[in-house]
Parts: structure tokens; C-alpha cells; sequence
């Protein structure tokens, strides 16, 4: 089940940014994509263009409830890492640190090895950066919502007219 909705500040986002760049770098992969368990793009990075972001964002996120099922028919807790081979291109989907899911599209001009190791290590880095991003929401004052003051007689006035 999907957890609660977490608050990205704009330091955070620029780490996660570069920790993507540089595991797109060293990986030497075509693409890569950060995607929370929702289904919602947090971060990408790579040939992005040419993909529809928000489709492999949702599919993969079914994906990963999809095996989460099958592991649990056969007594597994999970299945953390997936992968998927294509003639031209494949796929390394792996969750880190069961709140996100980390996607690595990769080709010919790298190995399933090579991805495997860089993406443990950019999975052990994002994970320092979301423990930092929780202390952080954690420590700062809630901010009141904006809908706070709207009664339900404010919202019965207003479609009454």
C-alpha cells in the first residue's frame, strides 16, 4: 500500500536530480527514472524525450504491485529488483528503500552487471537523501492549509446561489 504523500523541497530535488545524472553517466544508460509508489515521475534524467514519462511512470509502479503479488503467492516478501530484456533495449526496475522505484532503460553500450552495481550504489545515496527529506519534514512546523477557514456552510452558500 502506498504510503503518505511526501513534500519535496527544492534541495532535495537537485541531489536526487544529480544522482540520477551521475548514475545515467556511469552506467552509461539511455534513460533513467525515479517514480514513487503512486505512479508519480519524481525525477528523470537521460534521453527523456522520447518516452512518455507519465505512462512508464504508472506502468511501472503496476508492474511493481503486480510482482509484489506474485511474490507473496509464493511466500516471498517482494521481488525488489526486476528485470525486463528487449532486442534493442532493457529495463533494470529496482524499489529503494521500500518508497521509491528507481527505473534504468538501458542498451547495447552497457551490461546488466554494470547497472546492477551503479544502481546499488545510487540506491544507498537516494536513500540518505529521503532520510534527510523525512527528518526535515518532521522538524518543520506543519503549515495550515488554505481550505483551514472554509466551513461547509462557506461550500453550502456558494453552490446555493
Amino acid at each position: 500500500m502506498p504510503g503518505p504523500q511526501l513534500v519535496m523541497y527544492e534541495e532535495e530535488f537537485k541531489e536526487i536530480t544529480a544522482v540520477l545524472d551521475k548514475l545515467t553517466r556511469e552506467a552509461n544508460a539511455k534513460i533513467v527514472y525515479l517514480v514513487d509508489k503512486n505512479g508519480q515521475l519524481i525525477a528523470s534524467s537521460g534521453e527523456t524525450e522520447r518516452i512518455d514519462a507519465t505512462s512508464l511512470a504508472s506502468l511501472t509502479a503496476g508492474n511493481i504491485a503486480a510482482t509484489s503479488g506474485l511474490a507473496k503467492l509464493i511466500g516471498e516478501k517482494e521481488f525488489s529488483i526486476l528485470f525486463h530484456e528487449g532486442e534493442k533495449e532493457n529495463i533494470h526496475i529496482s524499489l529503494v528503500g521500500q518508497r521509491v522505484i528507481l527505473v534504468v532503460v538501458f542498451d547495447h553500450r552497457s551490461s546488466l552487471g554494470l547497472v546492477r552495481l551503479r544502481v546499488k550504489k545510487s540506491s544507498d545515496e537516494l536513500n540518505n537523501i529521503f532520510d534527510k527529506l523525512i527528518k526535515k519534514v518532521e522538524t518543520e512546523p506543519e503549515a495550515e492549509s488554505p481550505f483551514a477557514e472554509i466551513t461547509d456552510d462557506d461550500i453550502d452558500n456558494l453552490f446555493s446561489e
